[in-house]
């Protein structure tokens, strides 16, 4: 039986939060015999050559929307990517998708604090668990650990990139009305390559990535970003909002936890502790009283789409 358009965009969000969810400690991985925007750059510029050929014929842009396009991809990709990569290097893997998952207790704030607009008690509670949760795992490091005080840099810079995760969805969400999935795609590639360019010159100018003699894991990142979270994430998620309301996509980045750690346990050796299961905890509990289903979550006021 053929699937409806809303059935498939479940699926392709399903795919791509796999995908992003073992991102984390396979890129840490790689960045421990690389530089950050090394990795960054040869990700994004080979995720670009790639897609160029299936973007050529959707290429037009309105000039009304170029900033928008822009800050989509210095913000929501280039910014984003960096914050992450940064992250990465100082806290453990595994952090980095809790604390991204906690991205729909901020659009409540969000919603409160920008929107002005009101809303009901439970959502108050609920953010206030979760942001608990948070605080949780960003703070552990500060608290528990003294002299892993790097660690909550790491943890405050994947703090940052899941508002930039949210910035993102709000330009593309704004974008995907009227352009191809493949537009949106192509043009925050191109415009994340050309940010992360003067660093990766920077980078290599003492030492260039081709004399590495460990250039395996750079390799290893490179292709998995270029080709599995970069262009086939990156698509599927794009194509996925055109055809689902966005008030429902937050749901699936609850997926990117549990694939992290499948990954990170053997690859890393990070294993979750009691200060990260009880900060999961209290997020995903926040999560659940705040917008009780899914069709609370307050990013639907940006945009309402039925189902197709």
């Amino acid at each position: 039986m053929r699937l409806s358009k809303f059935k498939t965009a479940v699926v392709a969000l399903i795919i791509a939060n796999i995908i992003w969810g073992a991102a984390p400690p396979i890129f840490k991985w790689s960045l421990q015999s690389t530089g950050i925007f090394t990795l960054a750059y040869l990700r994004f510029l080979l995720a670009t050559i790639i897609i160029f050929p299936f973007a050529i014929k959707y290429l037009s842009v309105r000039k009304s929307d170029i900033i928008n396009f822009l800050l989509l991809g210095i913000v929501g990709v280039g910014a984003n990517i960096a914050f992450f990569f940064f992250g990465l290097k100082f806290a453990p893997s595994i952090n980095a998708t809790i604390i991204g998952s906690a991205g729909p207790i901020f659009l409540i704030f969000i919603s409160v604090f920008y929107l002005k607009e009101k809303v009901k008690k439970k959502f108050i509670i609920g953010s206030v668990i979760g942001l608990i949760g948070v605080l949780i795992v960003m703070l552990k490091p500060l608290l528990f650990n003294h002299g892993t005080e790097i660690a909550a840099l790491g943890n405050l810079l994947f703090f940052v990139t899941m508002l930039g995760g949210l910035t993102h969805i709000i330009f593309g969400r704004k974008l995907i009305k009227n352009y191809h999935p493949v537009t949106l795609t192509f043009y925050s590639f191109i415009i994340a390559t050309f940010c992360f360019l003067p660093f990766f010159i920077q980078e290599n100018i003492s030492s260039p990535f081709l004399a590495n003699p460990d250039n395996f894991r750079l390799i290893i990142g490179v292709v998995f970003g270029a080709i599995f979270t970069s262009v086939i994430a990156y698509y599927l998620f794009f194509w996925a909002v055109k055809y689902m309301p966005a008030s429902q996509t937050g749901v699936f980045i609850y997926l990117d936890p549990v694939i992290a750690i499948i990954i990170a346990i053997p690859l890393l050796n990070e294993f979750p502790d009691e200060f990260f299961v009880a900060g999961a905890f209290l997020v995903f509990l926040g999560i659940y009283i705040a917008e009780g289903r899914l069709h609370y979550h307050p990013l639907h006021l940006l945009g309402r789409k039925k189902n197709m």
